[in-house]
């Protein structure tokens, strides 16, 4: 297939030589340019539009707003191409945008995905899929390339959207919980690498436990998703609680402390760096005032 490319992050450069290496022939927008092997730049956004299909991997509504609406792309689009946005954006604005393709007469997937740049490069993600069937049957070929499961989440495209927004919100919840539960095991003598041995060889053995309680025992939180970014999705995951009229009092917590950690100036870290700030600052969980850490 002809594909358009917009976005060319860690993940998206990872996806798109994905595609490349399954033999799908790539344009790619970047606003930062850039290059990458097999891949043909273009010079502006409208001309990724140019194709059967766009992958989109922009950081936030915002950047999508302004790249794909407020520049009027959709209007000059090849006809039958679908656009696969596969950045973590908010459940309304995925409405928007699915309305917003509908009247250009496009089709619209959202594919938001599980998994870091590493696991992008191996082709390893998990690839959560929201949209009209014949959307979703026309571009399933790019999703098989760059991911090692396709979950198909019904075919209102937001839904895939609060998937991922929930999956993000309970790996933010289960960093901090095993930052609290450092902090209880070390002041009762237990070393922390001794309690993850446990912990990993019982009951919490999933790849996010995994991942962060090796970030957590060392001690290390070089960046591989920043916490200014964690901080979004949880901002994203109670915008959509409000929306549902639900109050949900972990994801509260959760956005607190987050907030937390990049007031303390730790937004470039990974947004592990919570489970940092927890351990260094012995404070209780949501305990600045909720009005100073609104984001």
């Amino acid at each position: 297939m002809e594909i358009g490319f917009i976005g060319l992050g860690s993940m998206g450069s990872a996806m798109a030589r994905n595609l490349v290496a399954a033999g799908h022939r790539v344009r790619a927008w970047n606003r930062s340019g850039g290059a990458i092997e097999g891949v043909a730049m273009l010079g502006a956004p409208a001309e990724a539009f140019d194709a059967d299909a766009v992958m989109t991997m922009l950081s936030d509504d915002a950047a999508i707003r302004s790249v794909i609406l407020d520049a009027g792309v959709l209007a000059a689009a090849r006809p039958g191409l679908t656009n696969v946005v596969c950045s973590t954006i908010s459940v309304a604005f995925a409405r928007e945008l699915a309305a917003a393709h509908e009247r250009a007469g496009i089709g619209f997937v959202s594919a938001p995905v599980l998994g870091r740049p590493d696991v992008a490069a191996k082709g390893g993600l998990n690839v959560l899929v929201g949209g009209a069937p014949a959307a979703i049957d026309h571009v399933r070929p790019l999703l098989e390339a760059i991911g090692s499961r396709i979950w198909p989440l019904g075919d209102e495209a937001a839904a895939a959207n609060a998937a991922k927004i929930a999956v993000n919100m309970m790996i933010a919840m289960a960093i901090e919980a095993m930052a609290e539960a450092v902090v209880l095991t070390e002041a009762n003598g237990l070393p922390r690498a001794a309690f993850f041995e446990l912990i990993l060889g019982t009951l919490f053995g999933s790849r996010p436990y995994q991942s962060y309680s090796a970030n957590i025992a060392a001690g290390s939180y070089a960046p591989g998703f920043k916490a200014e970014l964690g901080l979004k999705d949880l901002r994203l995951a109670r915008e959509a609680a409000g929306s549902a009229g639900r109050t949900l009092p972990m994801l509260d917590a959760a956005h607190a402390r987050m907030a937390e950690a990049v007031a303390a100036g730790w937004g470039q870290l990974d947004w592990s760096a919570i489970a940092k700030f927890t351990l260094e600052s012995g404070s209780r969980l949501g305990s600045a005032p909720a009005e100073r850490l609104s984001a």
